[in-house]
């Protein structure tokens, strides 16, 4: 299978044997421009030509293959005209914040959407480009993964205009309990039915790649934290993983039964579609944190304690402990359980003997705490209790912080062998429209972790910690008032 991975910061392509290697991996950078503060606009143009050049030079190295699968950031938005195949207007970023005001005014009419749902983003860039909505019939809405695979049809030729539950399901556009969009709040958007993509399976047959050479079935399409999921084998309930890049994603997978609602659930996770196939979604929930490696990124860029993010572990095994030293990671305010985006970083007990080593093991073990917290939210939201936690993303290969989440969690941490396991979640799902594996335990069945580790601790000094990890983390909540009153 050939995988076309879109992430915040760049596009691989890779292709998955029926072994669950991944081989000819190829990556380009394609950042994100922030032409003023809260503003993260993407060049569609550029992730279009990089997953063709990528995705071509995957299949000449590795080719050919019997499938296309497609993993992506979410909720990043596009809009194009349907007859030349051309962007209208920078596509807006996930991260976005310009559509706040729009999102508090909505709440006041009782449509609650997020700023960093695709709703209100398709409705900016409409009312930027045609306040009066005269051209809808030739506008179309998508994702990145309606983006890729239009281009990866041949664009206008193609026609094919489509996005997976798993990704219509994070828009706010769509009503959960029966998996179509939500003409009502795309209404009030003044967004057009006909500009909105037909949701079709994470699975299946759902196209041709024309544009690639032997025009493989396009066969597979999910969100980046669903692909993680189905890539970590995580498919049956009470199976969970979490993925640590710049932030962090704890997903769980609940099962065959809706949620009852779309909205946050008490515990502060919301309800997701982990995957569908045969019109039958799959679902999960999902717990978000902020600022994971993004602490290991101010560690260096910021305050030149390291000279690469991978150093944090070596200098933090340079002591024992932190001496009572605790760092909140709220850099960008804090997601899971509490949902403020007013809470800020937080450095607590440092003294004359705070050094270089306890300040990056105090990082690294409150990123670690940070992740027992979006555990413990899972389960109480979900009802489900985790055995094992399986991890991937770039701070999966820190040993220190790995044993730090064993420690804070109380489970066996077992490493993904794939460190970005999106692409191999991608390939599983292309590979189950092609009968390469049969479902998703025969997926489940293919991944082997890299590792495993155990906690160090007793659950006695377990319980000690996390009790002065919360009374940390009460210290950083409500750092700016005005911004911790915003909830959405």
């Amino acid at each position: 299978m050939l995988v076309i991975d879109v992430g915040t910061s760049g596009v691989r392509a890779a292709v998955v044997r029926p072994d669950a290697t991944v081989e000819c991996a190829h990556h380009r950078r394609v950042l994100p421009d922030s032409p003023a503060p809260g503003l993260v606009e993407v060049d569609a143009g550029r992730i279009a030509a990089a997953a063709l050049e990528l995705a071509t030079a995957a299949l000449d190295e590795g080719g050919p293959v019997s499938a296309v699968g497609i993993a992506n950031q979410r909720a990043t938005t596009v809009v194009w005209e349907r007859s030349s195949g051309r962007p209208v207007a920078p596509a807006i970023g996930w991260q976005d914040l310009r559509t706040v005001g729009t999102c508090l005014v909505l709440q006041a009419e009782g449509i609650r959407l997020a700023p960093n749902m695709s709703a209100t983003k398709v409705a900016a860039i409409l009312d930027a480009v045609d306040p009066d909505r005269a051209g809808a019939d030739d506008l179309c809405f998508g994702t990145i993964d309606t983006w890729v695979a239009w281009n990866l049809a041949g664009g206008p030729a193609g026609g094919l205009h489509v996005t997976d539950a798993t990704n219509a399901g994070v828009t706010g556009l769509v009503r959960l309990d029966t998996m179509d969009w939500d003409e009502a709040v795309a209404g009030r958007l003044g967004i057009a039915r006909s500009m909105l993509p037909r949701i079709v399976d994470s699975s299946g047959e759902l196209g041709s790649a024309s544009a690639l050479p032997g025009s493989p079935l396009i066969g597979g399409i999910a969100g980046d934290q669903q692909a993680s999921l189905v890539g970590q084998g995580c498919t049956r309930p009470g199976l969970a993983k979490a993925t640590f890049g710049t932030g962090g994603m704890l997903d769980l997978c609940t099962g065959a039964e809706p949620p009852g609602t779309a909205r946050r659930s008490p515990a502060g996770t919301f309800p997701i579609v982990a995957w569908q196939r045969e019109g039958k979604p799959v679902w999960g929930v999902e717990a978000i944190m902020l600022s994971a490696g993004t602490c290991v990124e101010w560690l260096r860029d910021d305050l030149g304690v390291l000279t690469s993010a991978e150093e944090s572990a070596t200098v933090a095994t340079g002591c024992a402990e932190t001496g009572d030293v605790w760092f909140v990671p709220a850099l960008l305010g804090m997601g899971t359980p509490v949902w403020d985006f007013g809470a800020r970083g937080t450095l607590l007990g440092v003294t004359r003997g705070t050094g270089r080593a306890e300040l990056v093991r105090a990082v690294l073990e409150g990123v670690a705490h940070r992740g027992a917290d979006l555990l413990d939210a899972a389960e109480a939201d979900s009802g489900e209790r985790v055995g094992a936690l399986r991890v991937d993303g770039g701070m999966s290969a820190n040993e220190v912080f790995v044993s730090a989440l064993a420690d804070a969690t109380g489970r066996v941490i077992e490493v993904s062998a794939e460190r970005e396991a999106t692409t191999l979640g991608a390939g599983f799902l292309a590979g189950m429209a092609v009968g390469t594996w049969r479902d998703t335990d025969d997926t489940a069945a293919a991944v082997v972790p890299s590792r495993a580790v155990e906690p160090t601790i007793t659950d006695v000094e377990r319980t000690g910690r996390r009790q002065r990890w919360l009374e940390a983390r009460g210290r950083a909540v409500g750092t700016i008032p005005e911004l911790s009153g915003i909830d959405f």
